[in-house]
């Protein structure tokens, strides 16, 4: 069982968001209206919360030739309270045809993207029990995938046919049924589909068996061995070349198995060698990688990849960068492969541990896009990994906060992604401990291994190690659109200075150059200070670019 926390349990709809958002914006944007199928899918409900999910048998065949599928998923579950009333998640148009326990079937009603089954045997506190959904339909066809969800029908260079399936922020459901809610995983998971001959699937977790079934069609069984998100399981089928190295890792020897379509087998036997780096680079950061059970795998897929879970998918076309672009417009992000390096540090920031509500994705995302620079940092050295980052902030729109709305499956704005790697960045310069820093993410992932977790744990636990409460500063660049001003003035007094457009309690320490001086650290607040002195120029103070804040001569 995954963690669920007491927030996880209690808190739903706007009563978690006011119970989360303690710190105001002035640039709070309207709040936006959300629909009974948002509410269903994004709250704990009281039809959610009497179970526990454990372990999900899914069985699933894909019909390539009407992109259709069909299939079964057994959930066993653990009782927490007595109920008869089951939510099970499974979105239009796939269409249930029965649900079924101890070989009896239940009642069941659909609401919106949600089944309702009304369960006949009694369910005792402790047991653990199982009912199984049977289901058929044409999925939705994911048409930018993965930022929109669903399968993605293509076919490769030669024609063969390249199939997929892509559904973070739309949610499992939108092809299997489950308890489609973030903050409950399962402890282990089977994952058997059948495609036609001669398709090759690749899923999550290990390979243990393959069946054909003498119609043309063969079934890849896998096993999942360790917690895994629903979001993570995935269907790659196609016409796949493999090949694999071994890792010796912290925690031993790690199985590295690549799939890429046979007809791009020498692109990727170059492009590919690039995750051994990168693992040794995050092992350094992170500590070990989350899945040594699992093992880690690289899938070539139809779309441009995405973070399931021991199978991280790829489509970035065997060149560096992000489609062979730049994302910081500095030249150091073309030395590497965005999708290789920014996807897989997801294995260690959003699968093993996940945001309990996706209004935390920034856990996901901003721990990712801060990786990116972290390798940089790896390859080239600190500085070089700092001007990546600070490269970066050209892409910050401010528009929204970061975080999201509570208990309605609603993420935060996309500046979750560059303004919260330079959030990461600044306050890294604000502990100014680099060993304490690494100690402190590495003790992230150890503290909350397979987990899920809210934004506040980790803030909390940050504070916490750092000995330094930034709960001020996370709320900040969070919570609000306000990027932090710091104003200076001269007279002959000296040197003045504060922050402004901040949140109460702002006071977070910086690095300045003053009057050409030896940098020294400062701790500015909302009230007005002062530096007494003569000083030469009214451009006396330069603050280091490393902190992501604006400067103003007052």
């Amino acid at each position: 069982m995954r963690r669920i926390t007491v927030a996880a349990l209690m808190l739903t709809g706007i009563a978690a968001l006011t119970a989360r958002s303690a710190v105001p914006s002035a640039n709070a944007q309207p709040r936006p209206r959300f629909s009974r199928a948002d509410t269903l899918r994004g709250t704990n409900t009281p039809e959610r919360r009497w179970w526990d999910a454990t372990f999900y048998d899914l069985q699933v065949r894909v019909n390539v030739k009407d992109s259709t599928i069909s299939g079964h998923n057994g959930i066993s579950y653990r009782v927490l309270q007595p109920s008869q009333l089951m939510q099970i998640d499974l979105q239009q148009p796939m269409i249930v045809d029965s649900v079924v326990q101890d070989h009896q079937r239940v009642g069941v009603r659909r609401d919106t993207n949600t089944i309702f089954a009304t369960l006949t045997a009694p369910q005792k506190i402790g047991d653990v029990k199982t009912v199984t959904v049977y289901y058929h339909g044409r999925p939705a066809v994911a048409k930018n995938p993965p930022w929109d969800g669903g399968f993605i029908w293509r076919k490769d260079k030669s024609g063969n046919a390249f199939v997929s399936t892509a559904n973070q922020g739309i949610g499992a459901s939108v092809w299997w049924p489950l308890k489609d809610f973030t903050a409950d995983e399962v402890d282990s998971q089977r994952v058997a589909i059948t495609v036609p001959d001669p398709m090759v699937n690749v899923s999550n977790g290990r390979l243990i068996s393959t069946k054909k079934d003498g119609n043309g069609n063969t079934t890849f069984e896998y096993f999942v061995a360790e917690p895994i998100n629903a979001y993570g399981i995935s269907v790659n089928a196609g016409t796949y070349a493999h090949f694999t190295e071994t890792y010796k890792g912290e925690a031993g020897n790690l199985t590295m198995d690549f799939w890429p379509l046979a007809e791009n087998l020498e692109a990727a036997k170059t492009q590919f060698a690039q995750a051994i780096p990168m693992m040794a680079c995050f092992e350094q950061w992170f500590g070990p990688y989350p899945w040594y059970k699992d093992g880690y795998k690289l899938v070539e897929a139809p779309y441009l990849g995405m973070e399931h879970q021991s199978a991280v998918t790829y489509g970035n076309g065997y060149r560096n960068g992000y489609r062979g672009t730049d994302l910081s417009g500095t030249g150091r992000g073309l030395k590497w492969d965005f999708i290789i390096v920014h996807e897989s540090a997801h294995e260690w920031w959003a699968n093993s541990i996940t945001d309990e509500d996706p209004a935390d994705m920034w856990l996901h995302e901003s721990f990712a896009n801060y990786s990116e620079g972290l390798y940089t940092e790896c390859q080239e050295g600190k500085a070089a990994g700092a001007e990546y980052i600070i490269g970066t902030r050209k892409k910050i729109t401010n528009d929204e906060p970061i975080v999201g709305t509570y208990g309605v499956n609603k993420s935060g704005s996309g500046d979750m992604y560059y303004k919260g790697g330079n959030m990461l960045h600044t306050i890294r310069q604000v502990l100014n401990n680099d060993e304490k820093w690494r100690s402190i993410l590495r003790g992230v992932q150890a503290t909350f291994r397979h987990q899920t977790v809210s934004g506040a744990d980790v803030q909390a636990y940050m504070s916490r190690q750092a000995g330094m409460d930034w709960s001020p500063i996370f709320s900040q660049y969070l919570m609000t659109t306000r990027v932090p001003i710091f104003e200076y003035k001269r007279d002959a007094r000296g040197l003045h200075y504060r922050w402004n457009n901040v949140v109460p309690g702002f006071n977070m320490p910086v690095k300045v150059v003053v009057d050409g001086r030896a940098p020294i650290t400062i701790k500015p607040t909302g009230i007005w200070q002062t530096m007494a002195g003569r000083y030469t120029t009214d451009a006396a103070i330069v603050v280091d670019e490393n902190y992501y804040v604006l400067t103003r001569r007052y």
